[in-house]
């Protein structure tokens, strides 16, 4: 099996994961159903659990169980991704090439389907009685507080105020690894907790996804100001706009970029070392830092 081809079956694996918490013709409630799906099922990479997955599957453990875990972390960052999209956040008009929920919906019911979202998240990991208890509790912990003010939620803050800081490298990077890179994180911990990895794992998927998790960000920057619109799929010169610090305005494209490759061969280097059949983890990172949309 080539590394497309696992990706494609990951991929085929979470979307009929995510299907599965669907009714698929609500009695009630239709309308925040259809703000919800219109979100989760409206592209994507599907970053977070793949990554979650594939640490799980390496380390020995059950993809079967390992599924509404990365299902639920895929949840909570769309609704991130509908929050962040709001008139009162980043007021963004377009998301994957299509318009943004709260321009489908409205503020109100896009607001919404983010806070259903997160809570179908639990309400999924909760559901599902194949994996030990204790496991169970390890992965919610670890979802719920990557997800929280000291994870995703406190780095959109740092975002927020960042926009009337002069923000130094130092906190730029403190703000991505909380924004951006906390999910990421979660969902390579997560994938070691399920499958019960050695602390010598857990210690290189932790630095594996923080490299990746920082890299990823540091091409949104790259992407923000030199991609195109129909090619990336959502608005972009948005950070310059919001008077935004990022990394590439600050200390410009060329080292942006640099840093995103280093962050990647670190991040690869490590897990070669320390985790057998990585192959797909490293060609994974390296298909995120030449991605475009």
């Amino acid at each position: 099996m080539t590394y497309e081809e696992r990706y494609k079956e990951y991929i085929e694996l979470i979307e009929d994961g995510l299907s599965t918490y669907f009714p698929k013709s609500p009695t009630s409630q239709e309308r925040i159903f259809e703000a919800m799906r219109y979100s989760l099922f409206g592209g994507g990479k599907r970053i977070r659990p793949v990554i979650l997955l594939e640490f799980c599957r390496v380390c020995g453990g059950s993809i079967e169980q390992a599924l509404p875990f990365a299902c639920a972390l895929e949840m909570i960052h769309t609704y991130s991704l509908i929050h962040d999209d709001l008139p009162c956040m980043d007021n963004d008009d377009l998301r994957r090439g299509r318009p943004t929920n709260h321009k489908v919906f409205g503020d109100a019911i896009a607001l919404l389907a983010g806070d259903a979202l997160l809570n179908g998240a639990f309400e999924y990991i909760f559901s599902q009685g194949e994996l030990e208890p204790s496991k169970v509790l390890e992965a919610a912990k670890i979802i719920a507080s990557s997800s929280g003010a000291f994870g995703m939620i406190g780095g959109q803050v740092m975002d927020i105020e960042n926009e009337n800081l002069s923000p130094d490298a130092i906190r730029i990077k403190q703000t991505y690894k909380l924004k951006t890179g906390a999910l990421i994180s979660a969902a390579a911990e997560v994938g070691c907790a399920i499958a019960g990895a050695d602390a010598v794992m857990r210690k290189s998927a932790s630095v594996f996804a923080h490299n990746i998790g920082l890299a990823f960000q540091l091409v949104d920057d790259l992407l923000d100001i030199i991609g195109e619109e129909e090619t990336v799929g959502k608005t972009l010169r948005s950070d310059n706009k919001q008077h935004k610090s990022t990394f590439a305005h600050t200390y410009g494209l060329d080292m942006c970029k640099h840093l995103a490759e280093v962050l990647t061969e670190s991040a690869k280097t490590d897990i070669i070392k320390n985790i057998p059949d990585s192959d797909f983890l490293c060609w994974f990172a390296d298909f995120l830092i030449k991605r475009d949309y």
